[in-house]
C-alpha cells in the first residue's frame, strides 16, 4: 500500500493503563452457523475456530438432518457429525430448533406451526435434548425456531406472525426440554426484525404463564454500527418487563446489509468488511449485549433437494437463489476454506487480554483496550459512516510501568497481511522501546481499516524480530 501524503490527517487515541473499567469478555462475541446444508466443519475450518477460543457457538438444527421419521423412529445419522465438528471447536452450542417432521406435520405449509400430535412433539424434542445434551453434552442454550417473523424467507419452515401463538408453541417445546436437561437455557424468538409482535410478545406471554426465559434473541443485517447498538437499547427496554432476573440479551445472528453490495468474490476480501465487524463489535459492548453471533462461520453451498420435503416451491428457488446465485460471502472462511479478513478482528479480539482499560478517540475512530500478563494492547478501527479516509493514530498511553517493551503492530487492510497456513497476522511494525509512564507511537489507519498495538513487557531474549507471529 503505497502512500505519498505525508500530510494525512492525524487523529488521537487515548489508553490509561491505570484505569481498569472490568472484565472485557471479548468471548461473548462469538460466531454462528448452519441453516444451510448439513456438512460437518471441515477440520482446517474446525482448527481455524479453535483458535478464537470460543465458549458458544449458535446454529441450527434443521430438518434437512432428518432426525425422526415417524412410529418412534430417530436417525442421528447425519446430525452426529455435524454436531460432532462443532463440539471440536471447543464450544458449547446454541441450539435453534427448527425441525419439522411430515409424520407431524403433514401438510407443507410454513403457517402450521401446531404438530398434529403435540405429546408425539414433546417426545421428540426430549429425545433430541437427551441426545446432545445429556449423552452428548454439546448443547448448553435452545432457541425455539429461527425467524418465525418471516417463515421460508428467512430460511426455517415456521411462519408465525401471532405472538400469542409464537408464545404457546414456545412454552410446548420448552417444556420437554427443560424435563429432559433442566440445567438448560431456553428462549427465542430468533427474531428477523426487532421490531417484530412476535419479539415484543415474548417477554409479557412469558410472565403471565410463568415459562423460563433465558435469552431474548434477534437478528439483525445492518452496515451502520450505531443502528446495532440502538437494537440492543430497545431489546433491553423490552427485557425490563420480565419477571425475575432479566433474560440474556442475544444477537444470535449479525452481519453488514448483504443485499447492499453485489454478489462477486472481490467483495469478500475488502478490508471494509473486517472494519465492519470491529466497529460493530466495540458498539455492541458499550451498549452492554451480553451475547452476539456473527453469521457465518463457513460460506455454504445449497442442497435444494435437501429442502424439498419441508419447503414450499418458492421456498426452495429461494435457498438455492440466495447460496448458490448470488451468494452473500459473509463466512469467515469461504466454500474452499480461503480465510477471509473479518477472521483476524475475531483473532484481534481473542487476544486483546483479560481487563477492559480505559480508551479513547476522536469521532470516527472506534477503540477497545486492555490488558493481560504485563501486555497493554488496543484495537483501533477506522470505520466512519462520513468522513472516510485515511489517517495517521496517534496512541498515547498513560500510567505504563515503566521499562523496556516489545511494540507490536498488525493491520488489516487491503493488502491481505496474513499468513493462509498459520492463520496468523503478519505485523507491520515490530521494535523494542523503553517507555516511562507515559508513550507515544504512530501508526497508519487506512480508511476501512483495523489496527491492533500491543506493548509487551519484554522478555529479554533477544530482538523483538525474533518474536513468535501473529497477535
Amino acid at each position: 500500500m503505497a502512500h505519498t501524503n505525508l500530510l494525512l490527517p492525524m487523529c488521537s487515541v487515548r489508553v490509561d493503563a491505570g484505569a481498569v473499567e472490568g472484565p472485557l469478555e471479548t468471548w461473548r462475541h462469538s460466531l454462528g452457523h448452519g441453516g444451510v446444508n448439513a456438512l460437518p466443519l471441515p477440520e482446517r475450518v474446525v482448527q481455524g475456530v479453535q483458535k478464537l477460543q470460543p465458549r458458544l457457538i449458535r446454529i441450527f438444527i434443521q430438518e434437512f438432518f432428518g432426525v425422526y421419521a415417524g412410529g418412534g423412529r430417530f436417525d442421528w445419522g447425519r446430525l452426529d457429525p455435524y454436531m460432532d465438528s462443532m463440539a471440536r471447536t471447543g464450544a458449547r452450542v446454541v441450539a435453534a430448533i427448527t425441525i419439522k417432521p411430515r409424520a407431524l406435520f403433514p401438510d407443507m405449509d410454513q403457517s402450521r406451526w401446531r404438530p398434529r400430535d403435540p405429546q408425539e412433539w414433546q417426545h421428540v424434542i426430549g429425545r433430541l435434548v437427551r441426545r446432545y445434551s445429556v449423552e452428548r453434552p454439546i448443547v448448553t442454550h435452545y432457541e425455539i425456531g429461527n425467524e418465525p417473523d418471516i417463515g421460508e424467507s428467512g430460511g426455517c419452515p415456521y411462519l408465525i406472525t401471532d405472538p400469542e401463538a409464537y408464545g404457546e408453541y414456545y412454552e410446548m417445546t420448552v417444556r420437554p426440554i427443560l424435563e429432559a436437561f433442566p440445567q438448560a437455557k431456553v428462549g427465542g424468538p430468533a427474531a428477523a426484525g426487532i421490531y417484530s409482535d412476535v419479539f415484543a410478545g415474548l417477554v409479557p406471554y412469558c410472565r403471565r404463564a410463568e415459562v423460563p426465559l433465558d435469552l431474548l434473541s434477534w437478528h439483525a443485517y445492518d452496515s451502520v454500527p450505531s443502528a446495532q447498538a440502538h437494537y440492543v437499547r430497545f431489546a433491553r427496554a423490552l427485557a425490563a418487563g420480565s419477571s425475575g432476573k432479566r433474560p440474556a440479551l442475544m444477537l444470535t445472528e449479525w452481519n453488514k446489509n448483504p443485499w447492499a453490495e453485489p454478489a462477486i468474490e472481490e467483495h469478500a476480501f475488502e478490508p471494509g468488511r473486517a472494519a465492519v465487524v470491529a466497529a460493530t463489535i466495540i458498539e455492541l459492548m458499550n451498549a452492554g449485549l451480553d451475547w452476539s453471533f456473527y453469521y457465518h462461520i463457513w460460506d455454504q453451498v445449497c442442497f435444494p433437494e435437501d429442502f424439498v420435503p419441508f419447503f414450499s416451491p418458492a421456498g426452495v428457488a429461494g435457498m438455492a437463489r440466495h447460496w448458490n446465485e448470488v451468494p452473500h460471502r459473509l463466512g469467515l472462511f469461504g466454500v474452499g476454506g480461503e480465510v477471509r479478513p473479518q477472521y483476524f478482528v475475531y483473532l484481534m479480539l481473542s487476544r486483546l487480554g483479560r481487563e477492559r482499560l480505559s480508551a479513547r478517540a476522536d469521532a470516527g475512530i472506534g477503540v477497545l483496550a486492555g490488558q493481560a500478563d504485563g501486555c497493554v494492547s488496543v484495537l483501533a478501527v477506522n470505520h466512519g459512516v462520513e468522513d472516510q479516509c485515511d489517517r495517521v493514530a496517534v496512541l498515547r498511553f498513560s500510567h505504563l510501568t515503566p521499562g523496556l517493551k516489545r511494540l507490536t503492530v498488525y493491520r488489516i487492510d487491503e493488502d491481505r497481511r496474513w499468513d493462509e497456513d498459520t492463520l496468523e497476522l503478519n505485523p507491520t511494525e515490530r521494535r523494542d522501546v523503553n517507555t516511562g509512564a507515559e508513550f507515544e507511537c504512530q501508526v497508519l489507519l487506512p480508511a476501512d481499516s483495523v489496527a491492533m498495538v500491543r506493548l509487551a513487557d519484554a522478555t529479554g531474549d533477544g530482538p523483538s524480530g525474533q518474536e513468535g507471529g501473529g497477535p
